[in-house]
C-alpha cells in the first residue's frame, strides 16, 4: 500500500511504500533546482526521520529531466539575503547553514539512503548525492561540484568531505578544481557510482538494494550506518573495533538476532519486529 504526501510539503513528494520512503524532488520545470522552499522541506524531512524508525530505508530522486541542477540561482539573485554574499557576513553564514545542514541531517539519521540520480546533478545536487548511502545513475547522469564555475569555492555542502572518501583524492581534486562533469560512466568506473542503468530502470533497479537491506534486521541496519559513519573517520583501528564490538553486543541481546537465527536455520524469510 502506498500512502502519498503524509506531510504536506510543496516541493516534495513522500510515497510511503511499507518501510521504505521514496521522496521526489518535485520541481521539475527547474530542473528541481533548490529554492527556499525546496531546502527547508528537505532538511525538515531528513530531521524528522533521526526519530521516527518506522521509516527503514529512504529512495531520493527527481521529477522530470534531472535529479537536481543545484541552488535556484535565479532565486538567490532576487534575495540577496540568500546569498553567501550577503547583506552581511553574519546573514550569509546562516543562508549558507540552512543549506549545508540537509546533508548533515542526511548522515546523521539513521536509515540508509539511495538516490537514484539522472540527468544533471550539480553543485548542491551533486552534494545530495555524494552525501547518500548507495547511488545508482541512469545513463543520463552528469554530475559536477558547479559552486568553483560560478566564482565561489568548490568545497561546498560537504563535497570536500564526501568526494575524495568516495573515489580518492586524485579524482576529487580534478573534478572540484575544474568543475568539470562527470558522467554516469566514469561514475561507475571510479566507484562513485554503483551501478548504470537505464533511465527508466532506475526504480527497478533498487527494487534488490532494498530488499536486501529489509531483510536485515532493523537495528542492524541503524547501527551500521552508523558505524560506517564512524569508522571512515576513526582514529585507529582500535576504535573502529569498538565501536563494531559495541554493536554486536547490542544486537545480540534482541529478539530480531533470535528470530534472524531461527530464520537462517529454517530457510525462510526472518520476520523482525524491532525489538
Amino acid at each position: 500500500m502506498t500512502e502519498k504526501n503524509a506531510t504536506a510539503y510543496k516541493t516534495l513528494i513522500v510515497e510511503k511504500r511499507g518501510g521504505v520512503d521514496w521522496v521526489t524532488m518535485n520541481r521539475p520545470d527547474a530542473l528541481n533546482a533548490m529554492n527556499r522552499a525546496l531546502v527547508d522541506e528537505l532538511q525538515d524531512y531528513f530531521g524528522r526521520l533521526y526519530t521516527d524508525h518506522s521509516v527503514r530505508v529512504v529512495v531520493l530522486r527527481g521529477a522530470g529531466r534531472a535529479f537536481c541542477a543545484g541552488l535556484d540561482l535565479k532565486e538567490r539573485a532576487n534575495r540577496p539575503e540568500d546569498a553567501a554574499t550577503g547583506a552581511s557576513p553574519q546573514a550569509g553564514l546562516v543562508a549558507q547553514r540552512r543549506i549545508s545542514e540537509i546533508v548533515m541531517r542526511m548522515r546523521r539519521c539513521p536509515q540508509p539512503i539511495v538516490s537514484l540520480v539522472h540527468g544533471p546533478a550539480c553543485g548542491g545536487g551533486f552534494a545530495l548525492a555524494l552525501a547518500s548511502d548507495i547511488r545508482i545513475a541512469g545513463e543520463s547522469a552528469r554530475m559536477n561540484a558547479a559552486f568553483i564555475r560560478i566564482g565561489l569555492s568548490a568545497c561546498d555542502i560537504g563535497v570536500s568531505y564526501f568526494l575524495p572518501r568516495l573515489v580518492g583524492v586524485s579524482v576529487a581534486s580534478e573534478l572540484m578544481m575544474t568543475g568539470r562533469f562527470i558522467d554516469a560512466a566514469r561514475a561507475e568506473r571510479v566507484g562513485l557510482v554503483s551501478e548504470v542503468v537505464p533511465d527508466e530502470k532506475l526504480a527497478d533497479a533498487a527494487a534488490p538494494y532494498i530488499e536486501e537491506m529489509l531483510t536485515t534486521s532493523p537495528l542492524g541496519l541503524r547501527l551500521t550506518k552508523e558505524c560506517l559513519n564512524m569508522s571512515v573517520d576513526a582514529g585507529s583501528l582500535e576504535a573502529a573495533v569498538a565501536m563494531e564490538d559495541r554493536n554486536q553486543i547490542l544486537c545480540a541481546q534482541t529478539n530480531d538476532f533470535r528470530e534472524g537465527i531461527g530464520a537462517f536455520l529454517g530457510k525462510r524469510r526472518p520476520e523482525y519486529t524491532d525489538s
